[in-house]
């Protein structure tokens, strides 16, 4: 949950997830859609969707308890060489580092070179902390440095407890590599259909794509960009999307959804939300 969410808005979601799933086996016998549910309005689905995955692959191959083995932790979906580190560090006492972005900038700076990267960058990591008497401890204490003395801007040097070791020190290069990042416009036509008896029709997402196993009205990708204003833009990483409600009437007789009294037991995008909020529609 904290990939890419700040920590304020995790804490109130990290504990109502285990109050929904207080088990691994709670959760891979959860449908997908319960998980979506779940995570919904935290974004980036793709975690929750690897998390649902990795607890059925547990109950599946480990007998419902998590792998202790450093290599299976990086056979469950959404576990990279950085989270197993993390995991099997933390819980297990194993001396396997962790790359998050505070690390990163802390190992760089330490060496004194800001060109480190992949397995030279890993060979740095590994070496450190097999130096350190206990592991997990080590790891935390890495990133807390890079979160709280070494910042990207305004490094602290003249408070950092390491600093006689850091070959950076009270001249630490602050010129941080720039991204361009690209953002591509979409538009799309939302198609909302209601009726009074059967409520709202609802199509899921693809497994792939944007939105991926969300629910959402039927999605129309327009070629060009229509004349009038949008009903709502919504800004996601890479995509500026471009929501235009269509509400003429349509046959859905063969077309793949379900109508929808209400939207509690599903997951709908956050856009999906807000357009539904500022046309005051309400199920």
């Amino acid at each position: 949950m904290l990939q890419q969410t700040q920590v304020k808005t995790v804490l109130p979601r990290y504990e109502a997830w285990f109050e929904r799933f207080p088990s691994i086996q709670s959760l891979a016998e959860a449908s997908l859609d319960d998980a979506l549910k779940a995570w919904e309005g935290l974004g980036y689905y793709r975690r929750a969707r690897f998390i649902h995955q990795a607890a059925q692959r547990i109950m599946e191959t480990y007998a419902g308890q998590f792998p202790v083995d450093f290599e299976a932790m990086l056979t469950l979906s959404g576990i990279g060489r950085s989270t197993a580190g993390a995991i099997s560090s933390f819980c297990f006492q194993t001396p396997t580092p962790i790359l998050d972005g505070n690390v990163k900038r802390v190992l760089k700076r330490w060496e004194k070179n800001v060109d480190l990267k992949g397995k030279q960058l890993w060979h740095v990591a590994q070496y450190a902390i097999e130096q350190a008497c206990d592991a997990g401890l080590w790891n935390q204490a890495m990133m807390e440095l890079g979160a709280t003395v070494c910042s990207p801007r305004q490094p602290s040097c003249q408070t950092c407890p390491v600093s006689e070791h850091c070959l950076s020190a009270f001249d630490v290069d602050t010129s941080l590599p720039t991204k361009k990042q690209l953002v591509k416009d979409v538009y799309w036509q939302v198609l909302i259909h209601q009726q009074d008896d059967k409520g709202i029709f609802l199509q899921q997402r693809p497994k792939q794509g944007i939105w991926a196993s969300l629910w959402s009205p039927p999605l129309i990708e327009l070629q060009e960009k229509p004349q009038q204003k949008p009903n709502h833009i919504h800004l996601l990483t890479h995509r500026r999307l471009h929501l235009y409600v269509n509400t003429d009437e349509f046959d859905s007789d063969g077309v793949e959804g379900q109508w929808f009294h209400s939207l509690d037991a599903i997951a709908l995008p956050t856009g999906i939300h807000r357009l539904f909020s500022s046309l005051n529609l309400k199920l």
